[in-house]
């Protein structure tokens, strides 16, 4: 019952936070490396990427709720319109590891979801909210580093076509 309470409070605090800006850095900025686990139990960090392929960064809030839930089943059911871009995609929160690898099992996640529960990254990237989970943000950092797009408008149910479109738009190019 505890365990309600706080996912409704947190949820109405969500949305009163959402108003806000999530984060001061701008396209054209060096994006923070990091180096977080995965639901899959392995690590990522962006210099992995460098030289090689887009990355597409997208935090959530908190696993098991509405949104984020209908953002992974839109990744999860579509992704393939993102796999089609010299680009890789993952889900990023603030969430401890156990948490992130039972919501990743339930929604059959094939795509890293990485936890960081330190909330150090996520600070780095300034998506870290009033109520100290992160925004709702999507980052594509190109291969060089740099910021291409900071996407703070997200349409959970439609997240794949809609990173699709921005792979496209930003003229990435398509995967061999």
């Amino acid at each position: 019952m505890n365990k309600l309470v706080t996912r409704l409070l947190l949820g109405l605090s969500l949305l009163l936070a959402a108003q806000a800006n999530a984060t001061n850095l701008k396209v054209g900025d060096k994006a923070p490396n990091f180096r977080l686990q995965a639901t899959d139990g392995h690590f990522y960090q962006l210099s992995d990427y460098l030289g090689k392929q887009t990355l597409v960064l997208a935090w959530y809030p908190m696993a098991n709720t509405r949104g984020c839930t209908l953002e992974c089943k839109s990744l999860v059911q579509k992704g393939d319109l993102i796999r089609q871009y010299k680009a890789v995609y993952m889900m990023a929160s603030v969430d401890d590891l156990e948490d992130n690898q039972k919501f990743a099992k339930e929604q059959k996640a094939d795509f890293p979801m990485l936890s960081d529960p330190t909330k150090e990254t996520a600070k780095a990237y300034d998506v870290l909210n009033l109520v100290r989970v992160a925004s709702r943000v999507t980052f594509y950092i190109g291969e060089d580093g740099t910021i291409l797009k900071i996407d703070e408008d997200i349409h959970p149910k439609t997240a794949a076509e809609d990173i699709a479109a921005n792979l496209a738009a930003l003229g990435i190019a398509k995967a061999e």
